[in-house]
C-alpha cells in the first residue's frame, strides 16, 4: 500500500466513505479510497457500487422542520456529493427523500471514481494505516481482520458486535398525568399515594419515569406483542456467536412468548414502585431512563425488539403514558460493529490519542443513511484539516450534525448506543418557542445560520463544487 502518495486514506467505499473522500478532495487533498467489494463482498451487499443502500431506498423525511431534513439541508449547504446524488435520482415519495437506488448508487460511484483527486483501489484494508490523516468508515459490517485491529487499538473493551436498542422518546411528550417519576424503592417518593400537596410533589422525583400498567393493561399488551409483526434474522446474524449474545439480552417478543408473565418478572416488574395516583402498587411498569444530558430523551428499559417498526408504533403507543409519545428511535437487534465512541472519539470524530485517525459512519454511533452521510462530510473535512495544517471542525451543538457529534462522543459510556438525527439532541432555544412547529422551524433556522459562520470561518467549499 503505498501510503505516502497520498494525502488522506480513506476505508470504505459506502455512504460515509463516499462523503469523506470527495469532501477531502474537493478541498485539495490526493484521497486514497480503499473498498474491498467486490474482491470481498459483505453478508448484506449485493454490488460493487460506492454508497450502495442495502435495506430501504428512503433516506426520511425531506421537511426543512424535521429532523432528518435540517440535516439534510445542513448537508446541502456543505456541499454533500450523496445528498446531492440522491437529490438527483430522487423518486416520489410525499415529503421523504427516496432515490432509484441503483441511480443514485451508480451516480455516486461515477462522482467518486472520476475525480482527478481521488484514486479508488479495490482491496481489503487488514490493518490501519499510519503516515497520512485516515478516516475509517468501514460500517457496520467491517472485515473481521480491519476490526481486530481496531478492538486492539481500542483496548479489547469497547467495539461492539451486536446491537441492542431500546426505543427512545422524546420527554416533553410523556403524559405525566399518567407516568410519573420514582426510583425503585425510593422512601420519599413511597409517599406519593398521601393526599395533597406533598403527593403531587413527589411526582418531581426520582431517576425513573415509570408508566403504570393494570392488569387488563398488562394482558393487552402482552397479546399486542405476540401479535405484532417480527423482523426475521439475517443469516449472518444466525451464528452461534449471535444467539449466545441475543440469548443474554432477549427481546421483549421472546420473552412474552416463553410466558404470558415474563414481562412483568423481567423488564416490567413494579417491584419497589408506587402508583401516585393510588398509592399501591401497578401490576407492571414501564421504566424510562434519561438518555441524554439535557434531559430531553428517555429509552425504554430493557425494550430491545425486532418488532417490525410500524408495529412497534402501535404497540407502545399502548403504555399508558406513551400514547401520544414522539418516538426518536424504534427498538431493535442486529449485528452492528461500532464503537463506544464516548470513550474513543473527540467531537471532531478523531480517535482520542491519535488525532490524524478518524472514523465516520455507523461504525460511530451515528445511526441511519444520512447519519452516516453527515459524519462522512465531518471526518472528510477534518482529514482535510489535519493535512492542511489547520485546526479540525468541532461543529456548534445547535446544527443537528454538531449535536450528534456531541452526544455519540459526550454520552454515558456505560451504556452508550448509537443514535439518529431528532430535536431532542438540541439545546433550547432563547427564548423558548412553545408552539412545537414554530420551535423546529426556529432550530432548523438557527442550525443553518451557525453553519453558514462556520463555512466562513473555514473557509470551505459549499453547493458551488460541482460533481465531475
Amino acid at each position: 500500500m503505498a501510503e505516502q502518495a497520498h494525502d488522506v486514506i480513506v476505508i470504505g467505499g459506502g455512504l460515509a466513505g463516499s462523503e469523506a473522500a470527495w469532501q477531502a478532495a474537493e478541498h485539495g487533498a490526493r484521497v486514497l479510497l480503499l473498498e474491498m467489494r467486490p474482491v470481498r463482498m459483505t453478508p448484506a451487499h449485493q454490488s460493487a457500487f460506492m454508497a450502495e443502500l442495502v435495506c430501504s431506498n428512503s433516506l426520511g423525511s425531506n421537511l426543512p422542520d424535521r429532523a432528518l431534513g435540517v440535516l439534510k439541508n445542513e448537508l446541502r449547504l456543505f456541499g454533500s456529493l450523496v445528498i446531492r446524488c440522491a437529490d438527483l435520482h430522487a423518486v416520489p415519495a410525499g415529503g421523504a427523500l427516496a432515490v432509484d437506488r441503483d441511480a443514485f448508487s451508480q451516480a455516486v460511484t461515477d462522482a467518486v471514481e472520476s475525480h482527478p483527486r481521488i484514486t479508488v483501489r479495490r482491496e481489503e484494508a487488514t490493518r490501519l494505516p499510519a503516515g497520512s490523516p485516515v478516516v475509517v468508515a468501514s460500517g457496520p459490517l467491517t472485515a473481521p481482520s480491519l476490526a481486530e485491529a481496531i478492538d486492539e487499538l481500542a483496548g479489547h473493551s469497547a467495539l461492539y458486535f451486536f446491537d441492542a436498542m431500546a426505543p427512545i422518546v422524546s420527554g416533553e411528550t410523556i403524559d405525566m398525568s399518567i407516568a410519573f417519576r420514582q426510583s425503585r424503592y425510593d422512601k420519599s417518593s413511597a409517599k406519593a399515594g398521601e393526599a395533597g400537596e406533598e403527593a403531587q410533589e413527589s411526582r418531581g422525583e426520582g431517576d425513573y419515569i415509570n408508566c403504570p400498567l393494570t392488569k387488563d393493561e398488562y394482558d393487552a399488551f402482552v397479546r399486542a406483542v405476540n401479535d405484532a409483526e417480527k423482523i426475521s434474522l439475517r443469516e449472518f446474524e444466525r451464528d452461534d456467536e449471535a444467539q449466545r449474545y441475543f440469548e443474554g439480552c432477549l427481546p421483549i417478543e421472546v420473552l412474552a412468548a416463553r410466558d404470558a408473565m415474563a414481562l412483568a418478572f423481567g423488564p416490567m416488574r413494579p417491584v419497589g414502585l408506587r402508583d401516585p395516583r393510588t398509592g399501591r402498587r401497578p401490576f407492571a411498569a414501564v421504566q424510562l431512563r434519561q438518555d441524554n444530558a439535557a434531559g430531553t430523551l428517555y429509552n425504554l428499559v430493557g425494550f430491545q425488539t425486532n418488532i417490525s417498526w410500524a408495529d412497534q408504533e402501535r404497540v407502545l403507543r399502548m403504555i399508558p403514558g406513551l400514547s401520544n409519545a414522539e418516538f426518536v428511535r424504534f427498538g431493535q437487534m442486529h449485528r452492528n460493529t461500532f464503537l463506544n465512541s464516548p470513550k474513543l472519539l473527540r467531537p471532531t470524530l478523531q480517535w482520542h490519542d491519535r488525532p490524524d485517525l478518524l472514523f465516520a459512519g455507523q461504525i460511530t454511533g451515528m445511526e441511519g443513511y444520512v447519519g452516516s452521510i453527515a459524519s462522512g462530510l465531518l471526518a472528510g473535512l477534518n482529514a482535510w484539516a489535519i493535512y492542511a495544517g489547520h485546526v479540525p471542525i468541532e461543529l456548534p451543538r445547535t446544527t443537528m450534525l454538531g449535536a450528534l457529534a456531541y452526544y455519540i462522543t459526550r454520552a454515558d459510556p456505560a451504556d452508550f448506543q448509537p443514535m439518529k438525527a431528532n430535536f431532542g439532541l438540541l439545546p433550547d432555544l432563547d427564548p423558548p418557542v412553545r408552539d412545537k412547529r414554530r420551535r423546529y422551524a426556529a432550530y432548523a433556522a438557527r442550525a443553518l445560520a451557525e453553519l453558514e459562520a462556520v463555512k466562513r470561518r473555514f473557509q470551505l467549499n459549499g453547493p458551488e463544487a460541482s460533481i465531475e
